[in-house]
């Protein structure tokens, strides 16, 4: 099976306060699940926002399953009441640190897999509060493979290369991106997926948070750079059926993972 319909969630996310988040997002899961998604993306840190003073307040252990409890676990209970894969990232708290970590859960509610966010972003003290990952995820979904990444990965162009030489076919980016970046925002996506001729779905939040307005504009792009779907700057679900063979078809006409000399880069 190589098509599916994906959904993004462009949400608000109020400050600091998780129970409000996860009652919007259940609702909103809820109407994508309706629409027959297959695979439901929120955005980065949905949950709290950037409210990563009180990290310790906010911040649960990943858990397997929807039993494990934590905010995780209810994230995983979410995926299985509605029968969808589903992703985004909460505050991970492992040990005495903290990680901006993505979850993949399965439409059983259990683990697929999961990231935490490699490049920290200095401009949102995220290197104050949390600690970085420390390794690539990449999972085979039912449709076929896929890479995770966050936010300002996105600006390092070697973690995409290296999933796509991997075999992602579909890499899928939750956001907190703000204004006055729109501009890299839509120009780095439509880069990473015609460079590695791959489906980006990045899923961006919109609002307003301490003085920060985050300006939306989700977007599910196929391999030669074309938008399938684009949110504006408010809350919007996004839906685009995906089919993965897209991808062999591109590379097949240009083959560049073919014809790269990487000895002499």
């Amino acid at each position: 099976m190589s098509e599916f319909v994906l959904t993004l969630v462009q949400m608000d996310c109020f400050f600091g306060e998780p129970a409000r988040n996860f009652a919007r997002a259940e609702a909103f899961v809820a109407e994508a699940a309706r629409r027959g998604s297959d695979l439901v993306v929120l955005p980065e840190l949905w949950s709290t926002a950037y409210d990563l003073d009180n990290a310790a307040a906010h911040a649960s252990p990943l858990a397997n399953c929807a039993e494990e409890g934590g905010w995780f676990g209810r994230f995983a209970a979410m995926a299985r009441a509605n029968r969808v894969w589903l992703t985004g990232s909460l505050l991970e708290r492992r040990g005495q640190q903290f990680y901006n970590t993505m979850a993949i859960y399965c439409p059983e509610g259990t683990l697929a897999t999961a990231y935490s966010k490699i490049h920290l972003f200095q401009l949102m003290d995220e290197h104050r509060f949390l600690a970085p990952g420390q390794a690539r995820a990449l999972h085979d979904l039912p449709w076929g493979c896929t890479g995770l990444a966050i936010c300002y990965d996105l600006r390092f162009p070697e973690l995409f290369r290296r999933y796509a030489l991997d075999g992602a076919r579909l890499i899928v980016l939750p956001a907190e991106w703000p204004h006055p970046r729109r501009m890299h925002w839509r120009t780095l996506l439509r880069s990473r997926a015609i460079e590695n001729q791959c489906f980006i779905a990045a899923c961006n939040r919109v609002g307003t948070t301490q003085g920060t307005t985050f300006f939306g504009s989700s977007a599910v792009i196929d391999p030669w750079g074309e938008t399938l779907v684009e949110g504006g700057e408010t809350e919007a679900l996004l839906t685009a059926r995906i089919d993965l063979e897209t991808v062999d078809a591109t590379r097949a006409k240009i083959p560049i993972f073919a014809d790269r000399r990487p000895e002499l880069y």
